[in-house]
C-alpha cells in the first residue's frame, strides 16, 4: 500500500474485492491485532496487489484488496489463518458486513501535487 492511503496498482484489468463492514465496538485491541495480521499475510499471497482501507468512528469501514484473479482471491478465501479470522470476526467483532467482487476494467485518478508540477 502506498504511504497515502492508496495502492499502487498495475494497469487493469484485476480483480477488486470490496469488504464493507459494521463493527460492533467489541474487543478494539484483538480486532485490530487481527486487522494488522491480516493485511501482512495477505500481502504475502500470490497474485495479491494491494489495498486500500478506511474506518469512520461510528465503525462503518470499506476494505478494497486488489488481486490479479479470481484464482489468488479463492486461494486467500481458504487460506486457514484467513478462514479463523472470518469466523471471529462473525463471532466477536461485526454486527453486518458485506463482501463484493469485481472485476476492473479501467482506472484512473488525479494528483493536485502533480498536476501543479505539470502546468
Amino acid at each position: 500500500m502506498a504511504a497515502s492511503g492508496f495502492a499502487s496498482l498495475p494497469k487493469p484489468p484485476y480483480y477488486a474485492v470490496v469488504f464493507s463492514s459494521q463493527r460492533n465496538g467489541q474487543d478494539d485491541a484483538g480486532y485490530g491485532a487481527m486487522a494488522e495480521r491480516m493485511v501482512e499475510l495477505a500481502q504475502q499471497q500470490p497474485g495479491f496487489l494491494g489495498m486500500e482501507s478506511t474506518r469512520g468512528a461510528d465503525g462503518f469501514g470499506i476494505t478494497v484488496a486488489y488481486w490479479e484473479s479470481e484464482a489468488a482471491i479463492l486461494a486467500w478465501r481458504q487460506h486457514a489463518e484467513h478462514t479463523a479470522a472470518r469466523e471471529q470476526g462473525r463471532r466477536d467483532w461485526y454486527d453486518h458486513f458485506e463482501l463484493r467482487v469485481a472485476r476492473v476494467e479501467r482506472a484512473y485518478g488525479w494528483d493536485r501535487d502533480a498536476a501543479g508540477r505539470r502546468g
